[in-house]
């Protein structure tokens, strides 16, 4: 197993270009499967759950070409719709394949996903909107193979789900299965996260009629067919507002260059209030650069709070990167995770690392700053907790050796690599 090794307390300097967004290209990688010729996406990123949803989908006999980072896929010789349990059990984002394989077979076989240790995160919120649709659902004795078919009214009618929650994958698994219906699907208490925007903006590409995303309302239209589409996928929001906090922290001169300002609105906000230097440079269309130069002295929120939630609130993927800026910043900061139960196993390494953190409950923590962090050996147990290790690491005082980091991989392009041009010191070690 590889390990980080970080010297601390080096400032950071120069460029640093946005990924396209893990969690917009994961989607239609597993949409790929709906259209049967050729899909090609740009600016997808090289990390590791892109690498198993690309697993799965030729597990079902689809053929992958990967160019830098151009991924074309071939979906014509698709002719399963149960994928091979290996790279579903270590992605819980694979979920979203259910939808693909009912739009083109009506029926889909499927084992219990894995994933990051964040909580539980059960699919029975794709399973009931699924029945909204008349899918039959068979589970196996153990709970752990979903079988799915679809029947009378999914495959002719109109159907309304209301989703019991708003969940971004499993408001993606509805639209993907309703684009090749006979009728027309709308789903209330729908997730509006700009990744299920460009989700819709590529299948719209391909020929599905889907409108109202980006809304709590999505209306699908359903098509005979979907044909060959390119697009160029999303840059990565949580990507960059991680970079941001990393040279918050760090001092120094850092560009992050190709984000979407719009989709980081509230996380920008608390910026401004926790005195977080930056300048905001347009560059084409929504498109801009972001400066941080990080010069006065970090507070904490006016509110004291930081409060997690479905966009447009501040992302849970940046509740523990926003924890690290908490410890460097004066004042007293609480964070209040609202979407899963178990995401701050992380703040037990920042402890050790000597911050100043209560948790009050599985929801609710509190954050007493500014300290200073020093190294220590510790680990990872999921992506945004172990991105936050190194933000910490990045800061602190001395060494500081983080295990597990397969998990940083999951959701970061080299991201060592691409902190050393910063001017960070971080090495991979086994």
């Amino acid at each position: 197993m590889a390990k980080f090794r970080i010297t601390g307390r080096n400032k950071l300097n120069g460029s640093f270009h946005v990924s396209g967004a893990k969690n917009a290209a994961l989607k239609m990688v597993a949409a790929a499967v709906m259209i049967p010729g050729k899909t090609i996406l740009h600016n997808v990123p090289k990390i590791v759950d892109i690498d198993r949803m690309v697993e799965v989908v030729k597990s079902l006999g689809a053929q992958i070409e990967y160019n830098d980072h151009t991924l074309i896929i071939d979906a014509a010789q698709v002719k399963s719709y149960s994928p091979d349990e290996n790279p579903i059990k270590k992605l819980r984002g694979s979920v979203v394949i259910i939808g693909p394989l009912l739009a083109r077979f009506g029926r889909a076989h499927f084992s219990e996903p894995g994933g990051c240790l964040i909580g539980s995160r059960p699919i029975d919120t794709h399973l009931k909107a699924f029945e909204a649709m008349d899918v039959s659902v068979e589970i196996s004795d153990k709970g752990e193979k979903f079988f799915l078919k679809g029947e009378g009214k999914f495959h002719k009618g109109d159907i309304e789900v209301v989703l019991s929650e708003m969940s971004v994958t499993a408001t993606e698994n509805i639209i993907m299965a309703s684009v090749l219906r006979t009728g027309k699907t709308v789903i209330k208490v729908a997730a509006c996260e700009p990744e299920i925007v460009d989700l819709a903006n590529f299948l719209n590409k391909a020929g599905a009629k889907i409108s109202g995303a980006g809304t709590h309302t999505i209306a699908i239209e359903g098509v005979k067919k979907l044909t060959d589409v390119e697009h160029t996928v999303m840059p990565d929001r949580i990507e960059a507002g991680t970079i941001m906090i990393a040279a918050a922290v760090c001092g120094g001169t850092v560009k992050i260059k190709d984000i979407i300002p719009d989709h980081l609105s509230l996380v920008l906000s608390k910026f401004s209030e926790m005195s977080v230097d930056f300048d905001i440079i347009p560059t084409q269309g929504d498109h801009a650069d972001i400066v941080i130069n990080q010069r006065s002295q970090l507070i904490a929120p006016n509110s004291s709070k930081l409060d997690v939630r479905q966009y447009p609130g501040l992302p849970t993927d940046l509740q523990a990167p926003l924890a690290v800026l908490a410890t460097q910043a004066k004042g007293e900061t609480r964070i209040f995770e609202t979407l899963f139960n178990s995401r701050f196993d992380y703040t037990k390494w920042l402890v050790e690392m000597g911050a100043k953190i209560d948790i009050l409950n599985p929801y609710l923590i509190e954050i007493n700053g500014p300290v200073l962090l020093h190294g220590q050996e510790i680990e990872s147990s999921d992506i945004r907790g172990g991105a936050a290790l190194v933000i910490a690491s990045l800061c602190a005082k001395g060494v500081t050796t983080i295990s597990n980091i397969e998990y940083i991989d999951r959701g970061y392009e080299n991201l060592d690599t691409r902190l050393r041009v910063l001017g960070a010191e971080i090495e991979r070690i086994d």
